[in-house]
């Protein structure tokens, strides 16, 4: 065989293996199939089952980090981890010893790749609960438990997003209580989700969540920035709002920034109407723009430079 076949040959059997990843990964969207990392162990979605007395789905009482992972590197997973692990101080629940940023970095991409994933671009939930049995006291003999659920991403870096037509409004039946408890990402959701089914009813894409103190903490899904000329705030963390990790890169952007000034302050639904643009961060989507609050239209300017240099953050590593 000359050497041109040999070369032939093995392009001919790369591209068939592309093939047929493409497929597995094709065939695995379409028939709802994919596999789920349970305390280390690989199963498919079909076989990966809880107890019954399970305590993040009796009680809520489990926390979880929402990653974005690109071409196997799980993005700005030092501040998820260091947020994970406060959170778990926090709710009194015990530390594997196991549980290193290391351990969780090598189990999130297992099980991206155990999915085939074209081109490794994928959202993960990593998910922590404080294991079985118990009341509202916790059983003293369970077990933490975690799991690691992935799906695939359209694009490995930040895109620019459609915003005339994200309306948003105020959510004000019920209220947030500022303290260490709201600016956890656990598994107690309440307002999150009755929030969203009040948007949807009314045909708005997002609400902004407000404090006891009548102050804008956050939108549903994301923390809110303001921008009014080169002024851009944000609302501080005491304030209740979740402490985001693409809020964290955001202010990090900013404050090497010359051209803006960046405040954490609280926010007054009355500002809204004087702020030339409003956007929401989190790690998934990004940067997402809003369009229009009530009456008032606002621009995209300052976001897209924000994105840009995200962007390009990540490029450089």
């Amino acid at each position: 065989m000359g050497k041109h076949d040999r070369k032939s040959k093995t392009s001919f059997r790369f591209c068939l293996k592309v093939y047929r990843i493409q497929i597995v990964s094709l065939s695995r969207i379409y028939s709802g199939f994919f596999m789920v990392n349970f305390n280390g162990n690989l199963v498919s979605n079909s076989e990966a089952k809880i107890s019954i007395t399970n305590r993040g789905y009796k009680y809520g009482d489990a926390l979880f980090e929402t990653i974005r992972v690109v071409s196997g590197k799980a993005l700005f997973l030092e501040d998820h981890y260091f947020r994970l692990m406060a959170s778990m101080r926090i709710m009194r629940m015990d530390i594997p010893m196991n549980y290193t940023m290391e351990f969780f970095d090598e189990e999130i991409i297992k099980t991206v790749e155990a999915n085939n994933f074209d081109g490794n671009f994928a959202r993960v939930r990593l998910n922590v609960d404080r294991g079985d049995g118990g009341k509202y006291m916790p059983n003293k003999n369970a077990k933490i438990n975690f799991s690691v659920v992935a799906e695939t991403l359209d694009s490995p870096f930040y895109l620019s997003h459609t915003f005339q037509d994200y309306i948003v409004d105020l959510y004000k039946d019920f209220y947030v209580a500022p303290g260490l408890l709201s600016s956890l990402k656990s598994n107690n959701k309440a307002i999150q989700i009755v929030g969203s089914v009040y948007a949807e009813e009314n045909g708005w894409k997002n609400c902004l969540v407000l404090n006891t103190n009548k102050s804008i903490i956050e939108a549903l899904n994301g923390n809110l920035f303001l921008v009014i000329g080169n002024s851009i705030k944000t609302p501080p963390l005491e304030d209740g709002c979740l402490k985001g990790v693409m809020r964290k890169q955001i202010l990090s952007l900013l404050q090497n920034n010359p051209n803006y000034n960046i405040e954490e302050v609280s926010i007054s639904p009355f500002e809204l109407q004087k702020a030339d643009e409003l956007f929401i961060t989190n790690t998934i989507v990004g940067i997402q723009s809003i369009g229009q609050y009530r009456k008032k239209k606002y621009n995209n300017t300052v976001a897209e430079d924000i994105l840009k240099s995200l962007n390009v953050k990540l490029r450089l590593g």
